[in-house]
């Protein structure tokens, strides 16, 4: 089951954007972001790897990406 630890959204607007979604792609270290035609998919099963580096969060536009720890609840988000 994916997400067992963190899960991850991506505002709607900012997904569809194909520049963010190659940014978010070449970011994340553990392959959480797929960049396609239609902007930035989640991969489900590589959620868990996260190792909670802030890359994803910073490389999207302020809101854009939010990472919650749903073992406490925290947020990583700008």
């Amino acid at each position: 089951m994916p997400g067992l630890f963190i899960d991850v959204s991506v505002d709607p607007a900012a997904g569809k954007d194909p520049e963010i979604a190659r940014k978010l792609e070449e970011a994340c270290p553990v392959g959480i972001f797929k960049a396609g035609p239609g902007g930035v998919a989640i991969v489900e099963e590589n959620l868990d790897e996260c190792v909670l580096c802030d890359l994803c969060v910073q490389a999207a536009p302020p809101g854009g990406v939010r990472v919650v720890k749903l073992y406490d609840g925290s947020v990583l988000e700008r």
